[in-house]
């Protein structure tokens, strides 16, 4: 298995087929959860993460990441909700990731959803990996690879779900139960490291996390 985790330390289930439930309601538990540069608030089963900084000043990521769990290849499941088509929303999860600013990540563009712009709306889903490949270097570089349109397409302001696969050699982003990927693309980083919750500069909602460790 890719997986390591703790389970006196983890708040989480762990399912006969291996894969790991985290609580989300936790979140706030630093026992369970590390919270970088955010605010993170529970309702129910549902985590809201708002990162801190300006949202009208660049970029500011903010991630609550689970605890001793490392995590290297197999198959990350998620429920996430922007901020609709007028609010420039970015939420997605982190893997691979050391810090605020080293992670792999595949984030959601909710407000390029159902863009009237077609080249806009081939930015709805990225993969980045954080300090090397950021969006920006990854769209100047190699446009149109690392980002793409999602089919059919999500309500911008309601749930969908995400379906990441992750392997030593390749990222593969399914969406809402597609049996075809809206994205897939060379690995850039293949670290081990924590998993965990993003946004960017504007808060997100967040349900139903589920990691499955390659085997």
């Amino acid at each position: 298995m890719m997986i390591r985790y703790a389970p006196f330390l983890c708040v989480a289930v762990l399912s006969a087929q291996g894969s790991l439930a985290p609580d989300l309601a936790r979140v706030n538990d630093a026992k369970s959860w590390r919270v970088l540069d955010a605010d993170a608030s529970v309702e129910g089963s549902i985590v809201r993460l708002k990162p801190h900084g300006d949202p009208s000043v660049g970029s500011h990521i903010g991630l609550a990441l689970l605890q001793n769990v490392k995590f290297s290849e197999g198959t990350l499941e998620i429920d996430l909700r922007g901020g609709g088509k007028q609010a420039a929303s970015f939420v997605g999860l982190a893997f691979g990731a050391a810090d605020a600013k080293t992670f792999e990540a595949v984030y959601f563009r909710p407000f390029r959803f159902a863009d009237d712009d077609p080249d806009a709306r081939r930015h709805a889903v990225q993969y980045v990996a954080w300090p090397e490949y950021t969006w920006e270097k990854l769209r100047k570089d190699k446009p149109g690879v690392y980002e793409a349109a999602i089919q059919p397409v999500p309500d911008p302001a309601g749930w969908f779900h995400a379906r990441i696969d992750v392997t030593k050699q390749k990222v593969s982003v399914s969406v809402d139960g597609s049996t075809q990927p809206c994205l897939v693309v060379d690995r850039l980083g293949h670290r081990q490291g924590e998993v965990g919750l993003l946004v960017d500069s504007m808060p997100g909602a967040f349900r139903n996390l589920r990691i499955q460790p390659a085997r």
